[in-house]
């Protein structure tokens, strides 16, 4: 076993692990303060549902055998006859191996939560996670990452364009639709919790995000150094790219714009990072946001889909640009193991038709498998809640606690305006004294 990959990967598990109470401060505060409770259960939430789900059938059927190239086989349930100590090609122990991929299955689905907050039913998304995970994530898992039918045909995708990012945008998109806009949807902004919890939780994925990226070397190597280098470049090219664009646009540049812009460039390099060079990072990053950009303030609106958090927007388009992308920068210059350079560096076509199958598979795949479980699940799961419960706000309707003291006395003021005639001389009385003795 070689330590100081093992310790390498520990501490990338553990970052990525974080991600996820991080985007659980992000979605925390974009949303109203009457949903603030409801977000950020249903993100963190999931890990514990992942991790159990992972033991259970997540590892075998990502890991184990090989049925059709598209989705392992059951043999090695709850890690039954799965050797923990065995060590992989980079001598870290397949335990460890096992751990950092439980850790991709908890953030991933915690992704597509952001579209949905403000009327998704809590019982129907738990239930939609579960056949989520075992129908959508285990195989993509394996189709990329293991022996499947991707993998074999030369697909490279190093932390989770497709696997990730790309389905867990689909998947928002698809739920979005189904769910139809909120009761209020383009009638006034959201006015968001707690920008400064958007941030925080901005903060705290950038730095998860290098045990994502630079983790998914699986050594401490040139590799990690270079994917750990790339993140950082598209990462902070996207950042002042989107800066920009608002002060274009709007006139100045927003807090919620910047963290936005921020996570469209983590999300572009995530498939490419570990196979481009710095300038291919650039060039990522700077595309991925003005696309972007483009999609959620031009596009998005035209579509009457309202993706609340812009999850698709983000992860999606983000992850589509990063994957086709790394057809056009990989480079065997920075990474020896893949067999075929980009086009832009003399590799043809090939690669670059690849990731453009890869990509339009995944969009395919997610977007059937999304429909058939969402039409399935309703038929025993209400998928909405009701229009009072949505105006009242899902911290109180779905779980009965609030994370901000204003909701109830709100609701207190809705109540004496309702009774106004019935107040005014009470208040009347109080405004006197108030002015008597100022």
């Amino acid at each position: 076993m070689s330590a100081a990959n093992s310790t390498f990967l520990v501490l990338s598990s553990i970052l990525v692990l974080f991600m996820t109470p991080g985007l659980a401060f992000f979605y925390g505060g974009l949303v109203s303060k009457r949903n603030v409770v409801n977000t950020m259960l249903s993100v963190f939430m999931i890990c514990g549902l992942a991790i159990l789900l992972w033991l259970l059938v997540g590892y075998s059927l990502s890991f184990s055998g090989n049925l059709g190239g598209i989705v392992g086989n059951l043999q090695a349930l709850w890690l039954h006859g799965v050797h923990l100590t065995a060590l992989t090609a980079t001598k870290i122990p397949n335990g460890l191996y096992l751990i950092f991929q439980m850790m991709f299955a908890i953030i991933t689905p915690a992704l597509f939560v952001g579209a949905v907050v403000g009327r998704i039913r809590f019982k129907f998304l738990l239930a939609f996670i579960i056949c989520w995970s075992v129908l959508i994530y285990y195989p993509m898992v394996h189709m990329v990452w293991d022996n499947g039918i991707l993998a074999h045909l030369g697909v490279i995708d190093f932390a989770g364009g497709t696997v990730v990012h790309i389905n867990a945008g689909i998947t928002a998109l698809v739920l979005s639709a189904f769910l139809g806009p909120r009761y209020n949807y383009g009638k006034h902004e959201t006015q968001h919790y707690n920008i400064l919890w958007v941030l925080l939780g901005t903060a705290i994925l950038w730095i998860g995000w290098y045990g994502f990226n630079a983790g998914s070397a699986l050594a401490m190597n040139g590799i990690a150094i270079q994917a750990f280098l790339t993140t950082t470049v598209a990462t902070a090219t996207s950042m002042m790219t989107w800066m920009v664009l608002d002060m274009l646009t709007k006139g100045k540049p927003t807090l919620v714009g910047v963290c936005t812009g921020t996570l469209c460039g983590l999300v572009g390099i995530t498939p490419a990072c570990g196979y481009v060079t710095t300038t291919g990072a650039f060039s990522i990053g700077l595309i991925a946001t003005l696309t972007s950009y483009g999609f959620i303030t031009l596009l998005k609106p035209r579509l009457g889909i309202d993706d609340a958090l812009d999850a698709f927007g983000c992860h999606g388009v983000s992850g589509i640009v990063g994957s086709v992308l790394t057809g056009l920068f990989a480079t065997k210059t920075v990474n020896g193991s893949i067999s075929l350079n980009g086009l832009f560096y003399g590799g043809g076509f090939k690669l670059f038709g690849l990731q453009l199958l890869a990509t339009a598979f995944t969009i395919i795949f997610t977007t059937v498998l999304c429909i058939v479980i969402i039409v399935v699940l309703k038929r025993f799961v209400k998928m909405r809640v009701d229009v009072a419960e949505e105006k009242l706000g899902l911290d109180q309707g779905e779980h009965g606690e609030v994370a901000d003291y204003t909701v109830t006395m709100s609701t207190q003021l809705t109540e004496i305006e309702r009774h106004s005639d019935e107040f005014k001389g009470q208040l009347s009385q109080l405004l006197n004294g108030h002015e008597r003795f100022r």
